[in-house]
């Protein structure tokens, strides 16, 4: 039978965007989670830095469960037990809502420490921070919980067959299903990515105004204008289109075509924000400078001890 032209496109680019967020975001994502766990054995540490903890962690988890995206993508089927797609899926959205609320706190983060430096410094310290990701954490995973514990079919764990007849994880859905999980997705929507938007804009845009009316370094407010406007739009580049197809879901109250391809955008957000980071934020620029040189320092070391030890050797 011939393959439709748009599912072996929607295959190869889905296999193209898997493979370029493992190769750019486990890097990516290791080094700035070494940095941010560097910068809070400072005492002088951030809440930014424990948020950027959890948001690489929760990255690193995302893209953990990525191989098994990838090779279902290039069988075109599920082949796996059972359960690993309820496992995925559950990682796999938890993680996903999971950076959105992280990149809410970093942006009121950011903007508190602008806006009301005294009194946020009165308040920000490694144990409240903790505490503020633990809540997220409970969020999140309480909301996603819901859907995989409530709503999988028997032991089939959302595996079902598609109209070819072969299984699928997570994509053909019964009437009864759909009458549960619409509503749900639109609550998770409203939730775990509208509010977080309008929360994570006005912070950011806040902070421009703020930023821009400042005496500040020329420099230094191009890298803070700099890393609200890229964040603003990676948030709302990556994690729009997938949480609009929850409204359209809801109006139109079944599972929309597209959510595929709308989820696909959320799969770059793991690699791009450690990235723009990287590049934009002077005090993670600054740490990794310091790391790379302390290694490089040490392996310069390691290298002038092997030389005459070789060279002995060979004499």
């Amino acid at each position: 039978m011939e393959e439709d032209p748009r599912k072996e496109c929607l295959e190869k680019l889905s296999l193209t965007i898997y493979t370029i967020t493992m190769i750019l975001g486990l890097p990516s994502n290791v080094l700035a989670l070494i940095v941010s766990i560097k910068n809070t054995r400072n005492q002088r540490a951030t809440p930014n830095d424990v948020y950027m903890i959890n948001l690489c962690l929760a990255n690193l988890v995302f893209i953990a469960w990525l191989p098994i995206k990838i090779l279902e993508t290039f069988k075109n089927q599920w082949t796996f037990p059972n359960i690993l797609c309820l496992l995925y899926n559950f990682f796999h959205f938890s993680t996903i809502y999971a950076s959105i609320l992280f990149l809410t706190a970093i942006s009121a983060g950011r903007f508190l420490s602008i806006a009301f430096p005294i009194h946020y410094k009165l308040y920000k310290n490694a144990r409240n921070s903790w505490l503020v990701c633990l809540v997220l954490w409970a969020i999140v995973l309480s909301h996603v919980a819901l859907v995989f514990v409530t709503e999988r079919n028997g032991d089939q764990y959302f595996v079902s067959p598609s109209d070819n007849n072969i299984s699928t994880c997570f994509e053909n859905f019964t009437q009864e299903q759909l009458d549960f999980l619409v509503p749900l997705r639109l609550e998770m929507a409203v939730v775990l990515f509208f509010v977080p938007l309008l929360v994570t804009a006005f912070c950011y845009l806040s902070c421009v105004v703020l930023v821009l009316r400042s005496s500040l370094h020329p420099a230094r407010k191009s890298r803070v204008v700099g890393v609200a406007v890229s964040t603003l739009l990676i948030f709302v580049a990556c994690f729009a289109p997938y949480n609009i197809s929850h409204v359209v879901g809801f109006i139109q109250h079944q599972h929309v075509w597209w959510r595929r391809e709308a989820l696909l955008t959320s799969t770059c957000n793991a690699f791009l924000e450690p990235v723009v980071f990287f590049f934009l934020s002077s005090s993670l620029e600054h740490s990794f400078r310091q790391s790379w040189l302390s290694v490089k320092e040490r392996w310069s070391s390691v290298s002038r001890k092997a030389v005459p030890f070789c060279t002995k050797r060979s004499g």
